[in-house]
């Protein structure tokens, strides 16, 4: 049967995209280079043109410059053709990154909100609260306990400034007194 009908011949894969324009890039930079020995012949052409004396032999340089120039031209329109293509591609080459990162992106966000599902079964909201109560009460119990360290002895309750400003020493003396939190600072003055 298979010499009947032969046997299915395998296929090439398509040229990816960056082949294609890597391929595109190269026919662009050979049609450069003609147009640069283009270039220079009309250069050439141009100078023989000034040179020559009006007549039969300008009109045929002329005609040969035109020849070139339009030779030219179309190497340019064909320039102009390969480079839109290969725009084209870069395009579709950007749209396809882009298609594969929000892929990526996609898989990423499924497999981080999987997890989260799983670590929120084993977060409880009524625990956290219970937590924060327990928290709560702690700190009450621990201000208490340094309010009752930090309480005085012999101190009485009743002094006012006018006391504190009746005080002198003889090398010391009291001009404002500044109460600051938990504790007392005194701005003094030396006499």
């Amino acid at each position: 049967m298979k010499r009947v009908f032969g046997v299915k011949k395998d296929k090439e894969p398509p040229p990816s995209v960056s082949d294609a324009s890597d391929r595109i890039n190269k026919r662009g930079e050979t049609v450069d280079e003609k147009i640069k020995k283009l270039d220079v012949e009309l250069a050439r052409y141009k100078e023989q043109i000034k040179k020559t004396r009006p007549g039969p032999a300008q009109e045929a340089v002329k005609a040969r410059a035109m020849r070139v120039l339009k030779q030219k031209r179309m190497y340019e329109g064909q320039r102009d053709m390969l480079y839109n293509q290969t725009f084209n591609l870069d395009q579709v080459s950007f749209a396809a990154e882009g298609i594969k990162d929000a892929q990526q992106t996609m898989s990423a966000l499924k497999s981080a909100n999987k997890e989260l599902k799983g670590m929120m079964k084993t977060v409880k909201i009524q625990d956290i609260d219970n937590l924060q109560d327990e928290m709560m009460d702690l700190m009450d119990v621990s201000s208490e306990i340094q309010e009752s360290l930090g309480r005085s002895y012999s101190v009485p309750d009743d002094i006012d400034e006018e006391d504190l400003m009746g005080e002198r020493t003889p090398r010391l003396r009291m001009n404002w007194v500044y109460l600051l939190f938990p504790r007392q600072v005194f701005v003094v003055r030396w006499s």
